[in-house]
Protein backbone atom coordinates (compact mmCIF):
# COMPACT_ATOMS: atom_id res chain seq x y z
CA UNK A 1 0.00 0.00 0.00
CA UNK A 2 2.96 2.33 1.00
CA UNK A 3 4.63 1.73 -2.37
CA UNK A 4 1.21 2.60 -4.07
CA UNK A 5 0.85 6.03 -2.59
CA UNK A 6 4.48 6.55 -3.72
CA UNK A 7 3.71 5.41 -7.10
CA UNK A 8 0.72 8.08 -6.96
CA UNK A 9 3.35 10.84 -5.97
CA UNK A 10 5.50 10.10 -8.45
CA UNK A 11 2.99 10.39 -11.12
CA UNK A 12 1.75 13.63 -9.83
CA UNK A 13 5.07 14.72 -9.72
CA UNK A 14 5.55 13.62 -13.47
CA UNK A 15 2.68 15.21 -14.79
CA UNK A 16 2.81 18.76 -12.45
CA UNK A 17 6.10 19.06 -14.26
CA UNK A 18 5.33 18.23 -18.06
CA UNK A 19 2.41 20.69 -17.71
CA UNK A 20 4.36 23.64 -16.22
CA UNK A 21 7.28 22.69 -19.00
CA UNK A 22 4.34 22.50 -21.61
CA UNK A 23 3.60 26.50 -23.09
CA UNK A 24 0.56 25.80 -24.10
CA UNK A 25 0.26 27.52 -27.53
CA UNK A 26 -1.40 25.25 -30.38
CA UNK A 27 1.09 23.53 -32.83
CA UNK A 28 0.61 24.12 -36.82
CA UNK A 29 -1.20 22.62 -38.90
CA UNK A 30 -2.11 22.59 -42.84
CA UNK A 31 -5.15 24.48 -43.09
CA UNK A 32 -6.13 22.09 -46.36
CA UNK A 33 -6.61 19.20 -43.81
CA UNK A 34 -8.75 20.79 -41.02
CA UNK A 35 -12.07 21.51 -40.45
CA UNK A 36 -13.58 24.51 -39.13
CA UNK A 37 -14.68 22.54 -35.98
CA UNK A 38 -11.72 21.77 -35.52
CA UNK A 39 -10.01 25.14 -35.35
CA UNK A 40 -12.02 27.18 -33.89
CA UNK A 41 -11.35 27.95 -30.01
CA UNK A 42 -7.84 26.34 -30.68
CA UNK A 43 -5.45 29.35 -31.48
CA UNK A 44 -4.93 27.23 -34.57
CA UNK A 45 -6.11 30.41 -36.53
CA UNK A 46 -2.86 31.95 -35.78
CA UNK A 47 -0.68 29.32 -36.51
CA UNK A 48 1.03 29.74 -40.17
CA UNK A 49 1.51 26.70 -41.91
CA UNK A 50 4.41 24.59 -42.22
CA UNK A 51 6.53 22.83 -44.76
CA UNK A 52 8.82 19.82 -44.77
CA UNK A 53 11.88 19.86 -42.87
CA UNK A 54 14.05 18.34 -44.97
CA UNK A 55 12.70 20.22 -48.03
CA UNK A 56 16.08 22.07 -50.18
CA UNK A 57 14.31 22.98 -53.48
CA UNK A 58 15.02 25.97 -55.79
CA UNK A 59 12.44 27.78 -57.63
CA UNK A 60 13.33 29.45 -60.72
CA UNK A 61 13.01 33.51 -61.17
CA UNK A 62 14.41 35.92 -64.34
CA UNK A 63 13.85 38.95 -65.07
CA UNK A 64 10.71 38.63 -67.51
CA UNK A 65 9.10 35.80 -65.85
CA UNK A 66 8.60 37.05 -61.94
CA UNK A 67 6.95 35.28 -59.18
CA UNK A 68 4.00 36.27 -57.19
CA UNK A 69 3.80 36.17 -53.51
CA UNK A 70 0.47 34.39 -52.38
CA UNK A 71 -1.08 33.41 -48.74
CA UNK A 72 2.04 35.00 -47.33
CA UNK A 73 1.58 34.54 -43.42
CA UNK A 74 4.01 35.86 -40.44
CA UNK A 75 3.79 34.55 -36.95
CA UNK A 76 5.71 36.40 -34.75
CA UNK A 77 7.40 33.94 -31.82
CA UNK A 78 9.63 36.42 -29.91
CA UNK A 79 9.25 40.23 -28.59
CA UNK A 80 12.08 42.39 -27.61
CA UNK A 81 12.01 45.99 -26.36
CA UNK A 82 15.20 48.81 -26.32
CA UNK A 83 16.06 49.74 -23.00
CA UNK A 84 18.11 52.23 -21.91
CA UNK A 85 20.12 51.62 -19.19
CA UNK A 86 20.57 52.66 -15.54
CA UNK A 87 23.96 53.18 -16.56
CA UNK A 88 25.69 55.58 -18.85
CA UNK A 89 28.53 53.73 -19.67
CA UNK A 90 26.83 50.66 -20.85
CA UNK A 91 25.05 50.53 -24.08
CA UNK A 92 21.17 50.27 -24.48
CA UNK A 93 20.12 46.56 -25.24
CA UNK A 94 17.03 44.64 -26.06
CA UNK A 95 15.05 43.14 -23.48
CA UNK A 96 12.39 40.11 -23.59
CA UNK A 97 8.88 41.04 -23.38
CA UNK A 98 5.64 38.81 -22.68
CA UNK A 99 3.06 39.13 -25.65
CA UNK A 100 -0.75 39.89 -24.10
CA UNK A 101 -2.58 39.55 -26.90
CA UNK A 102 -4.24 36.41 -27.36
CA UNK A 103 -4.04 34.42 -30.57
CA UNK A 104 -4.21 37.41 -33.21
CA UNK A 105 -1.11 38.02 -33.85
CA UNK A 106 -0.23 36.44 -36.62
CA UNK A 107 -0.28 38.62 -40.48
CA UNK A 108 -1.92 36.19 -43.08
CA UNK A 109 -3.34 36.43 -46.65
CA UNK A 110 -0.62 38.54 -47.65
CA UNK A 111 0.22 39.33 -51.42
CA UNK A 112 3.68 40.74 -53.31
CA UNK A 113 5.30 40.04 -55.79
CA UNK A 114 9.32 38.89 -56.61
CA UNK A 115 11.26 40.24 -59.53
CA UNK A 116 14.86 39.80 -60.53
CA UNK A 117 17.03 42.56 -62.39
CA UNK A 118 19.99 41.62 -65.09
CA UNK A 119 22.45 41.42 -61.52
CA UNK A 120 20.21 38.84 -60.46
CA UNK A 121 18.72 41.17 -57.41
CA UNK A 122 15.70 39.73 -56.27
CA UNK A 123 12.88 42.54 -55.35
CA UNK A 124 10.34 41.57 -53.42
CA UNK A 125 7.12 44.33 -52.76
CA UNK A 126 4.74 43.79 -50.27
CA UNK A 127 0.75 44.11 -52.35
CA UNK A 128 -1.99 43.81 -49.75
CA UNK A 129 -3.57 41.17 -47.26
CA UNK A 130 -3.98 40.84 -43.41
CA UNK A 131 -0.50 43.05 -42.98
CA UNK A 132 -0.83 44.26 -39.66
CA UNK A 133 -1.95 43.37 -36.27
CA UNK A 134 -2.45 45.38 -32.41
CA UNK A 135 0.00 44.02 -30.42
CA UNK A 136 0.74 44.84 -26.54
CA UNK A 137 3.87 42.88 -24.58
CA UNK A 138 4.51 42.84 -21.31
CA UNK A 139 8.51 43.62 -19.61
CA UNK A 140 9.84 42.60 -17.04
CA UNK A 141 9.34 45.98 -15.11
CA UNK A 142 5.65 46.35 -15.26
CA UNK A 143 5.50 48.27 -18.28
CA UNK A 144 3.23 47.20 -21.16
CA UNK A 145 4.27 48.67 -24.64
CA UNK A 146 1.63 48.76 -27.51
CA UNK A 147 2.58 48.72 -31.24
CA UNK A 148 1.49 47.89 -34.88
CA UNK A 149 2.80 44.89 -35.98
CA UNK A 150 2.81 45.25 -40.08
CA UNK A 151 4.61 44.69 -42.98
CA UNK A 152 2.65 47.55 -44.90
CA UNK A 153 4.91 48.26 -48.38
CA UNK A 154 7.42 46.24 -47.25
CA UNK A 155 10.35 46.79 -50.26
CA UNK A 156 13.05 44.25 -49.90
CA UNK A 157 15.43 43.06 -51.74
CA UNK A 158 18.75 40.37 -51.89
CA UNK A 159 22.11 40.67 -53.13
CA UNK A 160 23.43 40.04 -56.55
CA UNK A 161 23.44 37.13 -57.86
CA UNK A 162 20.35 35.08 -57.56
CA UNK A 163 18.54 33.22 -60.60
CA UNK A 164 16.45 31.28 -58.49
CA UNK A 165 14.68 31.63 -54.84
CA UNK A 166 16.24 28.83 -52.63
CA UNK A 167 17.33 28.24 -49.31
CA UNK A 168 20.05 31.06 -49.48
CA UNK A 169 17.91 33.66 -50.44
CA UNK A 170 17.86 36.47 -48.08
CA UNK A 171 15.31 39.81 -48.52
CA UNK A 172 16.35 42.99 -46.34
CA UNK A 173 14.33 46.25 -46.92
CA UNK A 174 12.09 48.86 -45.29
CA UNK A 175 8.07 49.21 -44.94
CA UNK A 176 5.85 51.63 -43.50
CA UNK A 177 4.50 51.88 -39.90
CA UNK A 178 1.10 53.27 -40.14
CA UNK A 179 0.02 54.81 -36.51
CA UNK A 180 -1.74 52.85 -33.13
CA UNK A 181 -4.03 55.35 -33.39
CA UNK A 182 -6.73 56.60 -35.81
CA UNK A 183 -7.25 60.34 -36.50
CA UNK A 184 -10.55 60.23 -34.79
CA UNK A 185 -9.53 59.01 -31.31
CA UNK A 186 -10.42 60.59 -28.70
CA UNK A 187 -7.78 60.52 -25.29
CA UNK A 188 -9.15 60.25 -22.04
CA UNK A 189 -9.57 64.40 -22.04
CA UNK A 190 -11.29 64.63 -25.33
CA UNK A 191 -8.60 65.50 -27.53
CA UNK A 192 -8.59 64.18 -30.48
CA UNK A 193 -6.89 65.10 -34.66
CA UNK A 194 -9.89 65.28 -36.63
CA UNK A 195 -12.64 65.42 -33.57
CA UNK A 196 -13.09 66.30 -29.89
CA UNK A 197 -11.01 68.99 -28.15
CA UNK A 198 -7.84 71.02 -28.96
CA UNK A 199 -6.52 71.09 -25.14
CA UNK A 200 -7.44 69.64 -21.74
CA UNK A 201 -11.13 71.12 -20.77
CA UNK A 202 -10.40 69.75 -17.18
CA UNK A 203 -7.58 72.01 -16.63
CA UNK A 204 -9.38 75.67 -17.61
CA UNK A 205 -6.66 77.83 -16.55
CA UNK A 206 -3.56 75.94 -18.11
CA UNK A 207 -5.09 74.35 -20.71
CA UNK A 208 -2.79 75.69 -23.35
CA UNK A 209 0.60 75.66 -21.19
CA UNK A 210 3.62 74.31 -22.74
CA UNK A 211 3.75 71.37 -21.01
CA UNK A 212 0.92 69.96 -22.89
CA UNK A 213 1.68 71.34 -26.28
CA UNK A 214 2.58 67.47 -26.84
CA UNK A 215 -0.05 66.11 -25.68
CA UNK A 216 -2.79 68.52 -27.20
CA UNK A 217 -1.43 68.32 -30.58
CA UNK A 218 -2.16 65.08 -32.01
CA UNK A 219 -0.30 63.87 -35.01
CA UNK A 220 -1.27 60.25 -36.60
CA UNK A 221 2.29 60.12 -38.72
CA UNK A 222 3.59 57.27 -40.22
CA UNK A 223 7.32 56.18 -39.48
CA UNK A 224 9.36 53.48 -40.80
CA UNK A 225 10.87 49.89 -40.02
CA UNK A 226 13.18 47.81 -41.28
CA UNK A 227 12.71 43.53 -41.25
CA UNK A 228 14.78 40.90 -42.84
CA UNK A 229 13.23 37.73 -44.38
CA UNK A 230 15.39 34.41 -44.66
CA UNK A 231 14.09 31.79 -46.69
CA UNK A 232 15.09 28.33 -44.91
CA UNK A 233 13.19 25.99 -46.71
CA UNK A 234 12.04 25.52 -50.53
CA UNK A 235 9.20 22.96 -51.75
CA UNK A 236 9.82 23.52 -56.01
CA UNK A 237 6.64 20.90 -56.53
CA UNK A 238 4.42 23.36 -54.52
CA UNK A 239 5.82 26.71 -54.81
CA UNK A 240 5.96 26.87 -50.85
CA UNK A 241 8.68 28.68 -49.23
CA UNK A 242 9.03 29.08 -45.15
CA UNK A 243 11.83 30.70 -43.18
CA UNK A 244 12.40 33.27 -40.37
CA UNK A 245 11.93 36.85 -39.86
CA UNK A 246 13.39 40.14 -37.76
CA UNK A 247 11.74 42.88 -37.70
CA UNK A 248 12.45 46.55 -36.24
CA UNK A 249 9.93 49.20 -35.63
CA UNK A 250 8.81 51.98 -33.35
CA UNK A 251 5.83 51.59 -30.93
CA UNK A 252 2.94 53.37 -30.21
CA UNK A 253 3.45 57.52 -29.79
CA UNK A 254 -0.37 57.97 -28.31
CA UNK A 255 -0.69 60.23 -31.51
CA UNK A 256 2.63 61.90 -30.54
CA UNK A 257 2.23 62.44 -26.97
CA UNK A 258 5.08 60.30 -26.59
CA UNK A 259 8.27 59.35 -28.16
CA UNK A 260 8.23 55.55 -29.56
CA UNK A 261 10.35 53.30 -28.20
CA UNK A 262 12.28 50.61 -30.25
CA UNK A 263 10.62 46.71 -31.08
CA UNK A 264 12.08 44.27 -32.15
CA UNK A 265 10.23 40.88 -33.70
CA UNK A 266 11.28 37.56 -34.56
CA UNK A 267 9.42 34.52 -36.07
CA UNK A 268 8.36 32.24 -38.68
CA UNK A 269 6.88 32.92 -42.07
CA UNK A 270 5.34 30.93 -44.57
CA UNK A 271 4.40 31.87 -48.80
CA UNK A 272 3.50 29.92 -51.98
CA UNK A 273 5.24 31.36 -55.03
CA UNK A 274 3.47 31.29 -58.95
CA UNK A 275 4.48 32.67 -61.98
CA UNK A 276 3.31 35.79 -62.30
CA UNK A 277 0.45 36.19 -65.26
Amino acid sequence: MRFRNLLVAFLIVCLGFLGACSDGQAKAYDPRTITYDEIVNTGLANKCPQINEFTRGSIEISPDQPLAVVDMCLEPEEYFVKEEPVNKRKEAEYIPGKVLTRDTTSLEQIRGTIVADDQGVLTFQELDGIDFQIITVLLPGGEQVPFFFTIKKLTAQTEPGFTSVNSSTDFTGAFKVPSYRGASFLDPKGRGLTSGYDNAVALPAGADNSEYTRSNLKQAETMNGEMSLQITKVDAETGEIAGIFESEQPSSTDLGAEEPEEVKIRGSFYARLEPQI
